[in-house]
């Protein structure tokens, strides 16, 4: 119930009636006999619950001050009171944002539905106000959100850019040392150890560089990829190596994991695909259904014995096993293909943990 109300009504008699009517059911009532009399009043009285407006008064007429109030910032809400005659006029105050009207009469009996209607309009728009400062509230906690996500993208990016920076001085410094080496076995184990950090430095390379930390193109990082390992290659070794992949997005490990099966791979191919020169290497990456993909590298080069392995070093084995397991991942050996051909099957997405059963 309202505790405070401004009644504006040109007819004094009435406002007299209303003042002594709602005065008895504890309402403190400020009277006002016209529309800028009326906003005087509010303006004056900022505890004011709830007003209540004729709709035809001398001056301002009840549309035009129901127009001013709602200008106000935080303005009661207003009931309109209208003769018996002007019911479309009352219509017209509802649309203009009055929250209910009430036909007087000059006896007053309109006086308890008035109280009705007042108590009403308050609790409207007290629930109005908090709906709105729920919403203001969460708007404010969404803006929070996405500024402290804004930020923490922006230091993930800056911590990925060191990171590629970081570990691109370590691949440098060991082809530095590899093409330093006096011992074909080092140059060869320094250039491996190059490859297998390039692959890891070039997926930091792309998330600092993308909007999304969250996810790695992975065409467009092995397309980086294998550039690195044909500038890195000597005498120009992987200028056959080509790449065909379709658009594919993975998170940050899983790209690593699949930069590093592939680094393997292709060293694998490089060494011992052509024993008399060098040949193609080729690359494919594309969707395989239902959420996963795959890729493959295969050369057209010697190929391997019946139910032989892909000839490599103890642990480079070691490593594609490991990546493979990290994705998760079904790793076939094509034995049709007349060389040699690797298919690495996996999920583009990490598998749900299992629900623990209950107690």
């Amino acid at each position: 119930m309202p505790r405070k109300i401004l009644y504006i009504d040109d007819d004094e008699g009435l406002r007299t009636l209303v003042k002594r009517g709602l005065g008895r059911e504890g309402i403190e009532v400020v009277n006002a006999g016209s529309g800028e009399d009326g906003l005087m009043a509010l303006a004056a009285h900022p505890d004011i619950d709830v007003v209540a407006l004729d709709l035809y008064m001398p001056g301002l007429s009840g549309i035009e001050t129901l127009e001013r109030i709602h200008a106000m910032e935080n303005h009661p809400p207003v009931v309109v009171v209208t003769g018996a005659q002007d019911s479309r006029m009352a219509v017209a105050a509802l649309k203009a944002g009055a929250f209910d009207y009430v036909v007087k009469d000059i006896q007053g009996e309109f006086i308890f539905l008035l109280k009705a209607a007042l108590s009403g309009a308050v609790s409207a728009m007290r629930m109005r106000r908090a709906k709105e400062a729920a919403e203001a509230e969460v708007r404010a906690a969404r803006d929070r959100f996405e500024a402290l996500a804004a930020e923490r993208a922006l230091l993930m990016r800056e911590v990925n850019h060191r990171v590629g920076n970081s570990l691109q001085m370590i691949a440098s410094m060991l082809t530095l040392h590899a093409n330093a080496a006096p011992s074909s076995d080092v140059k060869e184990a320094l250039t491996d150890a190059t490859g297998r950090v390039l692959a890891v430095a070039q997926v930091h390379r792309r998330l600092y560089t993308s909007d999304d930390v969250q996810s790695v193109a992975v065409d467009q990082y092995l397309d980086a990829l294998i550039e690195d390992l044909r500038r890195s290659s000597e005498t120009n070794e992987l200028a056959q190596l080509t790449l065909a992949a379709e658009p594919i997005a993975v998170d940050p490990d899983r790209a690593v994991a699949v930069g590093v099966i592939v680094n393997e791979l292709v060293m694998n191919a490089l060494k011992y695909a052509y024993p008399e020169g060098k040949g193609p290497i080729r690359v494919d990456l594309r969707a395989s259904g239902k959420g996963r993909a795959e890729f493959s590298v295969e050369d057209d080069g010697v190929g391997m014995a019946p139910n032989a392995q892909p000839k490599s070093t103890g642990l480079g084995q070691r490593i594609v096993r490991a990546m493979g397991e990290k994705l998760g991942a079904r790793v076939e050996i094509d034995r049709a293909h007349r060389g040699t051909r690797v298919t690495v099957s996996f999920d583009v997405r990490k598998p749900q943990a299992a629900a623990r059963p209950a107690a």
